[in-house]
């Protein structure tokens, strides 16, 4: 049935509301994909590479100017933390296998070894250059996302096929990378072309006039090299980086990637700069907290590699970034807790928890959460035991860390096959309730799903 408007001519309320659904729903995708790039914030006049009258931003600092190419390949490699994820728990480095548990299935990283069967040995600088910066793999395969290729593509065709001289000159092992068991459509890789034309640049970094050579530098280190905003930073519904919370922080793998932005209570912006770089060089900040899990493999890995130079280039960068308050993080308690088990609100704290925590975590983390041992295993301050889901407080429990950057190696036991999910989940509550500002509630079962993330 029709119903007329005053001016007489029909209307079709289900088709106008279609109208006006289909319309919000473009309106949404259009604000999706049309958000802004990586480096969109700093504003400035932006320049290609061959442009630029500075100094130039990309490739290795002064210190390695005169250096082989396959040694400034091996320091690039080190920067773009290629090693990480490329390698398997306990496999050979650079053999690929390491899985990548997703929502809707489990993805392996490939063999990167210049083996011709499995690895890249076939590979030309063009192949090459294609995986770096469009994800487009040997034969036109269609690489996922988990390969940062759009953070890569900013990376220099110099820098890229530098990486690639050095890892052919790595021993060529044969090694097959596990099927990946993606649910429909996610397994359809040819729907990463639509992915790549709408999410990926595919342009190279270009050097902003308006800001200083230490700032470029910075900038090139953490948006192309480290590619810091595929982890610390939220994603949209495409699983595209979503750069209006850039650097706000997200869960990876059921680790948190914490706020790195400059935000006082929920970020970095407390820290000094001494207490950044030092964060970045070794994964330890006195009075902030001991990098663990990916995190502390980033570090591990790769930023303890690179020279100051390159940290305090990062560390101005990161000071530049909008900051993003995140109301579920609380500004951490910088206070040690009582000496005293018996003083202050441990009433209220679950017996469990300070029985498992008394047995296996007092001896080397103390009483008050300031480490009787070493730094890196004290609590106080560290943004963790200030996190309201405990998600980085399991797991460390469930996996332990072993650190070993700047010659400063530590050994947190891993203790998830010595305890059940609700001991863990006890002691987790435990420790944000007595190191930091609320205790959490996490469950058995929430801990239970967090041992198959990792």
């Amino acid at each position: 049935m029709n119903i007329s408007t005053q001016s007489g001519r029909p209307t079709h309320p289900i088709v106008w509301t279609l109208a006006a659904i289909i319309a919000a729903a473009v309106m949404v995708l259009v604000y999706i994909v049309f958000g802004p790039r990586a480096i969109d914030f700093a504003g400035g006049k932006r320049v290609a590479l061959t442009e630029y009258l500075g100094q130039d931003p990309t490739g290795v600092p002064a210190e390695l100017k005169s250096a082989s190419l396959v040694e400034r390949g091996e320091y690039l490699t080190r920067a773009a933390d290629c090693v990480v994820c490329h390698t398997a728990t306990d496999g050979a480095p650079f053999v690929g296998g390491r899985a990548f548990v997703l929502p809707f299935g489990t993805m392996y990283s490939t063999n990167i070894t210049p083996d011709v069967e499995t690895g890249i040995g076939n590979y030309t600088d063009a192949n090459f250059l294609d995986a770096v910066h469009k994800g487009v793999g040997r034969g036109n395969t269609r690489l996922y996302p988990a390969m940062p290729y759009a953070s890569y593509t900013y990376m220099s065709d110099a820098d890229a096929l530098a990486i690639k001289a050095y890892l052919f000159t790595l021993k060529p092992l044969h090694a097959p990378a596990p099927k990946n068991t993606l649910a429909f459509p996610f397994n359809q890789r040819s729907l990463m072309s639509i992915w790549s034309m709408l999410f990926n640049p595919d342009r190279r970094y270009e050097p902003n006039v308006d800001r200083s050579a230490e700032w470029n530098r910075g900038a090139y280190l953490v948006e192309a090299m480290e590619h810091c905003g595929e982890c610390h930073t939220p994603r949209n519904p495409f699983f595209a980086l979503n750069n209006r919370e850039k650097f706000a922080g997200a869960v990876q793998a059921g680790w948190s990637a914490y706020n790195i932005t400059p935000d006082r209570s929920s970020g970095v912006g407390a820290w000094s700069d001494a207490d950044l770089a030092h964060y970045l060089s070794i994964g330890h900040a006195d009075g902030r907290g001991t990098a663990s899990g990916p995190m502390g493999l980033a570090v591990d890995e790769s930023l303890s590699h690179l020279t100051p130079s390159d940290i305090t280039a990062m560390v101005t960068y990161l000071r530049s970034v909008s900051g993003v308050a995140s109301s579920d993080l609380p500004e951490p308690k910088s206070s040690p807790a009582p000496i005293s088990y018996a003083e202050g609100v441990a009433a209220n704290f679950d017996p469990h928890g300070k029985a498992v925590y008394e047995g296996a975590c007092a001896g080397c983390h103390g009483w008050t959460g300031v480490s009787p041992v070493l730094p890196f295993a004290t609590l106080t301050g560290a943004r963790a035991v200030n996190d309201l889901t405990a998600n980085n407080v399991a797991q460390v429990i469930i996996w332990g860390g072993q650190r070993h950057a700047a010659n400063n190696a530590t050994d947190m036991p891993a203790f998830g096959d010595a305890y059940s999910d609700a001991e863990i989940a006890s002691v987790a509550n435990f420790v944000t309730a007595r190191f930091g500002t609320k205790g959490t509630e996490l469950t058995a079962a929430q801990v239970k799903k967090l041992r198959t993330e990792d």
